[in-house]
């Protein structure tokens, strides 16, 4: 969709951005918790996005793997946002919830609408256009790097969701209730030079 929006209007907007303070993984409200390893084996943090996985290609959802849940952890959530949009708040590209209380993975192209999905992966959440499954990046042409920020949190006693939630409803729900969080960032840009960095490490066995 913002591919269609012409370069000098994203270049006129390039200091416009949600900013990071605005990510769920910093908000207050989440208490203090321990770190979790999270990665992929698509791309390394702060490494570019293949194409693959963006509105630019197949806009399939990338692989994850993580390991350091907590043992007293009950279930794992997990949010893709952008803090570099043009906007009020980071746009939300996907949404996992009641994700098994583990160290796992989620694989490639699993972040699909419910009913397309596996159902080992969590429930699916909606994303900010309000649909279910996973929103490929589409930064608009000449508005810089955007960073897409994979939030894992590991979490205890979380209450039961409706099937779809959104942003505002899980971070309502995890709040106080978060033993361990990871961050994996990934970049993405359309219409200047980039270069494309390490692919991620080994899944850990």
């Amino acid at each position: 969709m913002l591919e269609h929006v012409p370069g000098w209007l994203g270049a006129l907007l390039h200091n416009v951005r949600a900013g990071a303070s605005k990510l769920t993984i910093v908000d207050p409200a989440l208490g203090s918790f321990a770190s979790l390893d999270l990665a992929s084996l698509a791309f390394a943090d702060g490494q570019r996005l293949p194409e693959r996985f963006t509105a630019d290609g197949e806009g399939v959802s990338p692989p994850l793997h993580w390991r350091g849940v907590p043992p007293e952890a009950t279930s794992l959530a997990l949010i893709v946002e952008d803090p570099d949009a043009p906007s009020t708040q980071p746009l939300v590209h996907a949404i996992l919830w009641g994700i098994p209380a583990a160290d796992g993975q989620v694989a490639e192209g699993a972040i699909r609408p419910d009913g397309d999905g596996d159902a080992a992966h969590g429930d699916v959440g909606r994303n900010s256009y309000l649909r279910e499954g996973w929103l490929p990046p589409d930064p608009p042409t000449g508005h810089g790097e955007h960073r897409y920020a994979f939030q894992l949190f590991a979490l205890k006693d979380a209450p039961q969701l409706d099937p779809n939630p959104g942003r505002g409803a899980v971070m309502e729900a995890m709040a106080g209730r978060v033993l361990a969080a990871g961050v994996l960032t990934g970049i993405y840009s359309r219409g200047e030079p980039a270069e494309i960095g390490p692919v991620g490490g080994v899944v850990p066995a």
